[in-house]
C-alpha cells in the first residue's frame, strides 16, 4: 500500500529546494516565516553568523492578539519584524516564504513588512 506523503514533509522538501538557493548574509539577511495552525512566527536571520537579528510573532505581548491564525495578525507580524529590523539597521533582506504558497497569511506578512520600511 502507498502512502501519500502529509503536507509538512512535502514542505520542507520545498523549503530546502529554496534553502539551496538563497541565504542570508550580514548586508542582506534572510527573512524567514513559519506558520502553525495557530499563529504564525517571522525571523531575520544572518546565516553565515548563525545570528538571528530580529523576530517577531503572534505570541508577542506588544501586539496582544487572541487570534493568531489570521491575516490580520499576520500584517502585525510583519510591520512588527520590519520595525525592528530597521531599529538594528537592516534595511534589505531576501525573503524566505518556507516553503509555504505566497498566499493568505505569508502574502499579508510579506506585503505589511514591505510598507513598513523593509525591501526585498
Amino acid at each position: 500500500m502507498i502512502t501519500k506523503p502529509d503536507k509538512n514533509s512535502t514542505r520542507k522538501k520545498r523549503h530546502t529546494r529554496v534553502r539551496a538557493k538563497l541565504s542570508g548574509t550580514a548586508t542582506r539577511p534572510r527573512l524567514n516565516v513559519f506558520r502553525s495552525n495557530q499563529h504564525i512566527y517571522a525571523q531575520v536571520i544572518d546565516d553565515l553568523n548563525s545570528v538571528t537579528i530580529a523576530s517577531a510573532s503572534t505570541l508577542d505581548k506588544e501586539l496582544g492578539s487572541d487570534n493568531g491564525s489570521n491575516v490580520d495578525s499576520a500584517k502585525q507580524v510583519g510591520e512588527l519584524v520590519a520595525k525592528r529590523a530597521i531599529e538594528k539597521g537592516i534595511k534589505s533582506v531576501v525573503f524566505d516564504r518556507g516553503g509555504y504558497l505566497y498566499h493568505g497569511r505569508v502574502k499579508a506578512l510579506a506585503d505589511a513588512a514591505r510598507e513598513a520600511g523593509l525591501e526585498f
